[in-house]
């Protein structure tokens, strides 16, 4: 394809298109590992600012291209099942059992809507960049769905953009919501035969970002005033901030290993303080906790728990009368909220005779996009770690991911970019 970057034109396109299967792992990256002479390492494809590996990168950088990076999903019928084959590849998965999480989509027409809330995203970056007069072009690229990450870089070389600064949409720490989208990366490098060619590196991890954390407190905010209006106290509202549920073993290896988080790793410690910063904005006195959804794979595998809808279930019982749930761990409205929470979350809520609301995403959120700029411009200017905005302790988080983070436990470390050691 001609262009992943602007427009209506290519992404029409690329609804078009016949379906291709994502590209192949890659193996031939090497990873960044320290010389035997104790000199730093090369971060592989990375620029000389970050190609040291040190955790936050002080030297400005002239990038000349955004890489937006997607999980991708399908947008009609006949794209669920190839879709979900890419999203289960190497699983050994049959169709009939990857047709019983297709139902999701097949309710809702075999659309996913994640692709048109990155086009969405993508223009609203567009405009903001060049509201501040930055000429950087945003491509968008997938992990599971036309058009690929191997699109988005393709498209980016062939209009002269080499030097490219990568950002995933996912603001925190584990294997599926950064390091794999570091490994996408080193994929499509390989995939293109771009080695030598490009330099790639990626926007630290945002879950603290102001801008990321505003929409959150502000649609808890108008959720709250609306429940208190019509007759609930706070004791009577529980907080439920909910994010994808993932296995235990690739949670406790979220972060940096020597950061020792603990059960639960860098992911629920990053939901946990965030949680906790929106609620000292508001200064919200309503009960709440960290709830998970849309637990997938086999069942002797554990997951985090507990469960958004075995919570609501239990709600009556303390004392409450109404919930609000904060999709905290979503950047857009996609399937996991509209079906998960806006459907299953909801019928528990009415089942339990509990009120319940849900909270929006950032979407495109002025705030929401605004952040990400800064985010960009501050990779841009090599902005010092102490002057970046964020609202833990746990940030800012690194430019270039720590070695031996964020592994998955099945299948170990994969040739990744952007990143320090395996």
């Amino acid at each position: 394809m001609a262009a992943a970057n602007i427009g209506t034109d290519a992404a029409d396109a690329f609804r078009a298109e016949s379906f291709r299967p994502k590209p192949p792992r890659a193996t031939s990256v090497p990873p960044c590992t320290s010389a035997p002479d104790g000199a730093p390492c090369v971060v592989p494809a990375a620029t000389a600012a970050a190609a040291s590996g040190a955790p936050h990168v002080s030297a400005p950088t002239a990038y000349d291209g955004v890489l937006l990076l997607g999980f991708g999903g399908p947008e009609g019928q006949d794209d669920v099942i190839p879709f979900l084959r890419n999203v289960t590849a190497g699983r050994g998965i049959p169709d009939e059992r990857l047709e019983e999480v297709a139902h999701h989509y097949r309710h809702f027409g075999g659309v996913s809507p994640i692709n048109e809330h990155n086009r969405e995203l993508r223009a609203a970056l567009d405009a903001e960049l060049a509201a501040r007069g930055l000429a950087l072009p945003v491509y968008w690229g997938n992990r599971n769905w036309m058009p690929y990450v191997t699109d988005a870089l393709t498209a980016a070389v062939a209009d002269g953009r080499t030097r490219l600064l990568a950002l995933a949409t996912s603001a925190y720490s584990s294997y599926s919501s950064c390091r794999q989208y570091r490994e996408d990366l080193a994929d499509a490098v390989e995939a293109t035969g771009l080695g030598g060619r490009v330099e790639i590196d990626k926007v630290r991890q945002f879950f603290d970002h102001p801008g990321f954390v505003a929409p959150f407190a502000e649609g808890l905010g108008d959720a709250l005033a609306r429940l208190r209006a019509d007759g609930f106290a706070d004791e009577e509202i529980e907080i439920l901030f909910s994010t994808h549920s993932i296995p235990y073993a690739d949670a406790d290896r979220s972060g940096p290993v020597e950061a020792g988080f603990g059960p639960g790793g860098a992911y629920v410690a990053q939901h946990v303080a965030v949680a906790e910063a929106i609620l000292e904005r508001l200064g919200a006195a309503s009960p709440w906790q960290l709830v998970f959804q849309s637990r997938s794979g086999p069942p002797q595998v554990p997951w985090l728990e507990p469960d958004i809808n075995d919570v609501i279930a239990e709600l009556p019982a303390a004392g409450r009368r109404a919930v609000v749930i904060v999709p905290l761990g979503f950047v857009s409205d996609h399937m996991e909220v509209l079906w998960d929470l806006d459907t299953e979350a909801m019928e528990t809520a009415a089942a339990h005779g509990i009120t319940a609301v849900r909270t929006p995403t950032p979407g495109t959120h002025p705030a929401y996009v605004a952040g990400l700029v800064d985010l960009i411009v501050e990779r841009m200017d090599g902005a010092d770690a102490a002057a970046r905005p964020h609202e833990t302790a746990l940030g800012p988080w690194y430019d270039v991911c720590r070695p031996g983070c964020c592994e998955n436990k099945r299948l170990g470390f994969q040739p990744a970019l952007a990143g320090a050691g395996r």
